[in-house]
């Protein structure tokens, strides 16, 4: 039972002369999920945006650290369930899946 409470992620590109910048920030609450999505480039503004996914939709879903978190947990096992897939968050804030 893997549950991920808050997530963090920071990326940096130096390009010039627009260096850009992405935060995105994780939180589960009580009715789901709320992802929270910023993108820097450059001196301009900050776009922001948020969007939140209810418990339903999230049901086994697996983030970045407790993927590695099972990854390591599979590997010391030496073991791999056949057709294992969890519901997942691209980069772009999407639910999708991901397989192993």
């Amino acid at each position: 039972q893997l549950e991920t409470l808050e997530q963090e992620e920071q990326e940096r590109l130096e390009l010039r002369p627009h260096p850009t910048d992405k935060t995105t920030h994780i939180v589960s609450h009580e009715h789901g999920m709320t992802v929270w999505k910023t993108l820097q480039e450059g001196e301009a503004e900050p776009q922001c945006q948020s969007f939140s996914y209810s418990r339903a939709k999230l049901q086994g879903l697996l983030l970045e650290g407790a993927s590695l978190l099972l990854l390591r947990v599979l590997a010391r096992r030496q073991t791999m369930p056949p057709d294992l897939v969890f519901p997942a968050i691209n980069t772009e804030g999407d639910l999708c899946t991901s397989s192993y």
